[in-house]
């Protein structure tokens, strides 16, 4: 098993992507840190990831968007399991509204969790990591290719791409590794409730909706020895939807 005895925080990870991802890392033995903003939904989440094959998991209450929650899970995970191999920065928010409806506390909000979450993890494990730790981001399609409605979300995407490749620049002398996944539509609840899907002004097609357990085997191939020499790649995603937009 690849993360044997290796220790992995998951952000966003009681439901969805992040669930999926904490529970591939357990089943291939890693110790899992559920990140996530509601505490009981956390432990839930931890409970689950240990049935399902971890040999431990905790849930941490973690406001994202607050440097001093971000660090405090960190050093909880530190105390706890003793060290940081990887990190996974899942957690993220949207908003649907035309441009000229949106305020700046709705910008500041979704750029606070989808972007500045990224950044407090990934400040943290540059600081506590030893070489050889990972790091993975989880983008959006829309960072390249968007529709209406969703501009401060593609925005904070699009950046996150641009934060993948300056923390890679500046984590490859420390020996760690960090990339990015752009998903592209994928069956969790963010995709059923946009309202540009409800309304029928975004195609769907079945047959380019994916698992999040799709999602889950490309974050555990990016944060393995398997790519090891891959470092600051964007890595799409979506079963080629986004070729067809």
């Amino acid at each position: 098993m690849r993360f044997t005895d290796k220790v992995v925080i998951v952000t966003g990870a009681a439901s969805g992507i992040g669930l999926a991802t904490a529970k591939r890392f357990g089943s291939e033995g890693a110790h899992v840190v559920i990140a996530d903003l509601n505490p009981a939904k956390a432990e839930a989440a931890a409970q689950e990831v240990k049935a399902a094959g971890a040999p431990d998991a905790w849930g941490s209450a973690c406001d994202v968007s607050k440097e001093d929650q971000v660090i405090a899970t960190v050093a909880g995970a530190m105390q706890k399991f003793g060290r940081l191999d990887v990190v996974v920065n899942n957690a993220g928010l949207m908003v649907f509204k035309p441009i000229t409806d949106q305020t700046a506390d709705d910008w500041n909000r979704i750029l606070s969790v989808d972007l500045l979450g990224a950044f407090f993890f990934t400040k943290q494990a540059f600081l506590n990591m030893k070489p050889g730790g990972a790091i993975v981001n989880i983008s959006s399609i829309h960072a390249e290719e968007t529709s209406p409605l969703v501009a401060s979300y593609a925005a904070a995407k699009a950046a996150l791409v641009s934060l993948t490749r300056s923390s890679a620049l500046e984590g490859k002398p420390k020996g760690l590794r960090i990339n990015v996944i752009l998903p592209g539509a994928i069956d969790t609840p963010m995709l059923w409730d946009n309202p540009n899907i409800k309304s029928g002004v975004e195609k769907i097609n079945p047959a380019d909706v994916g698992k999040p357990e799709d999602i889950a085997a490309a974050i555990a191939y990016l944060a393995s020895d398997d790519a090891a020499f891959v470092q600051g790649a964007a890595l799409r995603v979506d079963g080629g939807r986004l070729d067809q937009l």
